[in-house]
């Protein structure tokens, strides 16, 4: 039996990044018998932001009060991820996108490999390359990276295809305590934030195998 692990994260999230990239690791360095089945769930950490995005450093300033503490900030997380192989090229990006656009991408995605490598192409096209990720013809331009056929994913993109499906994702995640992203759920068991890799790879090992153990029955 395959673990379960259920990932719920925003991609303007760095630490959601930060968990994304070692997550990746962590599995790739798991024993060849242990098997996980990951998959990938939206919270918008700003779901009224205009669909056209804003100014990165006017909604930081306002936000965190300066631009100077908003770079603290950034560097905080590029320490973070020194370990973790993770590019956070802030300089390139712009503005802050409304994620709705992507979240529903990943909706229309199958789930499995393909819709886990469109995550991390998002994040990396956001965090690396700078690229406005809220824009509909650039994500139409990843999801073509990502092997779909790029009016495919622009006639999806423009219609409302997935909205209300994403929303009662959003809503089911806020239902269950998910108040704050990322959030890991190993086998039902839930854990929050850029955890280590050490800890993911823990939780992971302890729950395949809880699934090695013999079933006791009752009867």
């Amino acid at each position: 039996m395959k673990v379960s692990i259920k990932v719920t994260s925003d991609f303007l999230c760095p630490w959601c990044r930060i968990a994304d990239a070692r997550l990746k690791q962590v599995i790739e360095t798991l024993p060849d018998a242990v098997e996980v089945e990951v998959n990938w769930f939206p919270f918008e950490l700003n779901p009224d932001m205009p669909f056209s995005g804003m100014d990165r450093k006017d909604y930081r300033s306002a936000k965190f009060g300066s631009w100077e503490y908003s770079q603290r900030l950034d560097d905080r997380t590029e320490q973070s991820a020194s370990g973790d192989g993770v590019v956070f090229n802030y300089a390139a990006i712009k503005r802050v996108p409304n994620t709705l656009a992507a979240h529903r991408l990943v909706w229309f995605t199958p789930e499995g490999a393909a819709r886990t490598r469109l995550v991390e192409r998002i994040f990396h096209a956001y965090f690396q390359d700078g690229r406005d990720i809220g824009d509909i013809h650039i994500l139409a331009d990843i999801a073509t990276e990502n092997g779909m056929h790029r009016e495919t994913a622009l006639r999806f993109l423009r219609s409302d295809a997935g909205v209300e499906e994403v929303k009662q994702l959003e809503n089911l995640a806020r239902q269950g305590r998910i108040n704050s992203v990322p959030s890991f759920e190993i086998d039902g068991n839930q854990i929050t934030g850029a955890v280590s890799k050490e800890e993911l790879h823990r939780q992971i090992m302890e729950a395949h195998d809880n699934h090695q153990r013999p079933e006791v029955r009752n009867d």
